[in-house]
């Protein structure tokens, strides 16, 4: 298993100072699909809350457009790219977690592959939200609204050879042949990654795959 302890005593000391301002943290972990966004703001939520800092993680996979709208626009096989999701909805969502109230916000769920209105809130009492997707640090509207709005951005690097292997090993994970799983990656997911590293806005930090400040 991967040991994230440098990345996340690297962002617990940048944290600490922050929870002195008025309300709320948000912190954002942006990047490439493949490249441990999820991970990393889990091990970090597990820190900081460990350290009685209500922390809460909230990704952007809520934001998912669903598979009929989708279909219906000729966009299913592109399913993550940043026109497949409601951007301009999670813009406002992160505007509203800037306030320390009651927040409800959709979940993405993997096994029935769509996203769940109202299925969390986020409590008031949460002193720092994580916020981990592929588009946070996105030049592109309506994407590029939300870089003001974070008190600490991450943007993970990852060479993008080895996130083709990821992604690849993601599908073959997921049941798929060797070729299917290269096809499924090669035509949607890598593409999605080149985007975020081509057109990624300047981040608080960016880290790579040894956890080294970039």
């Amino acid at each position: 298993m991967l040991d994230l302890t440098r990345q996340v005593n690297l962002l617990s000391d940048r944290i600490t100072p922050l929870r002195d301002a008025p309300g709320r943290v948000i912190v954002a972990i942006s990047g490439p699909p493949a490249s441990g966004k999820s991970t990393l703001a889990e091990e970090l939520a597990r820190r900081l809350n460990a350290q009685k800092c209500q922390t809460v993680i909230v990704p952007q996979d809520g934001f998912h457009l669903d598979n009929q709208v989708l279909e219906a626009r000729g966009d299913l096989a592109r399913k993550g790219a940043p026109h497949t999701f409601d951007g301009a909805g999670f813009v406002h969502l992160v505007r509203r977690l800037k306030e320390r109230a009651d927040v409800v916000v959709p979940v993405f769920d993997r096994a029935r592959d769509l996203a769940v209105a109202g299925a969390r809130v986020v409590p008031a009492e949460a002193e720092v939200v994580v916020v981990e997707g592929n588009y946070l640090l996105f030049d592109e509207a309506p994407w590029f609204n939300l870089a003001p709005l974070w008190s600490l951005s991450v943007q993970l690097h990852v060479p993008l050879p080895e996130l083709r292997a990821r992604l690849i090993q993601r599908w073959l994970h997921h049941g798929f042949s060797s070729a299917a799983a290269k096809r499924r990656a090669e035509s949607n997911d890598v593409p999605n990654a080149q985007a975020v590293m081509e057109k990624a806005l300047p981040a608080t930090l960016t880290l790579g795959v040894d956890g080294a400040t970039l």
